[in-house]
């Protein structure tokens, strides 16, 4: 065999080998993606049948929302164990009695019968001596569930104010601006949230509330465009009517 052939026969295979192992290291060695989860749709309900799809987009974006809330209580009772020492037995057992309260429309008594922006500004004052976490709480939700007409569930009889629903998120802005701007007369930042420092970067409040936020201004555009689409369909339909009918082919 000449040493041409040898070139050009085994040269061509050798790196088709190491080639082939190659790829198969790459998939051999390779990470699997880390699973995320997936969308899970609730289970179908008699109640439905009374609602329409913006009924049923505001029902489970007060739902998530809620949820979101509940558990930046959480995180708050773990930065400040404090506060729900001065009403509970447990933080689990605070954390309760907050979402109880709440969904249930029952006032906190902490707040003085104040409820909307008036218990939240109450919630926010320097001089709160109560349960500032479960007061803000409870008052970040009454104000969110004022602003959707007083309800944590809609069907087809409920109507929802896009303004309303535009100025609780403006307000749920400004509450977490002064909560992690606002001090006590003792120089205190009212409640540790937020952290950003050498030691710790923590910004999975304004994470959560962003959340919130972001459902409720989506929430907010699309009872706009309700009633703006409602109109144009009308003008569809009466264009449609009288220009796009088919004609008799015999």
């Amino acid at each position: 065999m000449s040493k041409k052939f040898q070139k050009e026969t085994i040269y061509p295979l050798a790196l088709g080998v190491a080639l082939t192992f190659t790829l198969a290291g790459c998939g051999l060695f390779t990470p699997p993606p880390t699973p995320h989860g997936e969308v899970q749709g609730a289970s179908v309900t008699a109640g439905e049948l009374a609602q329409s799809d913006v009924n049923r987009v505001a029902t489970l974006a007060m739902r998530d929302n809620l949820d979101s809330l509940y558990r930046l209580l959480d995180k708050l009772y773990r930065r400040n164990p404090a506060e729900w020492k001065k009403t509970a037995s447990s933080r689990e057992d605070a954390i309760k009695r907050v979402r109880n309260s709440l969904e249930a429309h029952q006032p906190w008594a902490e707040l003085q019968g104040k409820h909307d922006i008036a218990a939240l500004s109450l919630a926010l004052d320097a001089n709160f001596q109560g349960d500032r976490a479960a007061a803000f709480i409870y008052a970040t939700g009454d104000m969110m569930i004022t602003a959707h007409g007083g309800k944590t569930s809609f069907y087809l009889i409920d109507g929802l104010n896009a303004q309303y629903l535009y100025n609780a998120a403006r307000n749920m802005e400004i509450a977490t601006w002064i909560l992690g701007s606002r001090r006590s007369p003792a120089g205190q930042i009212l409640l540790l949230s937020n952290d950003i420092s050498d030691a710790e970067h923590n910004l999975s409040f304004e994470r959560e509330f962003g959340k919130i936020i972001g459902r409720i201004d989506l929430l907010s555009v699309v009872v706009i465009e309700k009633y703006r689409r409602a109109g144009i369909t009308y003008a569809q339909n009466l264009v449609g009517g009288t220009f796009l009918q088919f004609l008799p082919v015999r």
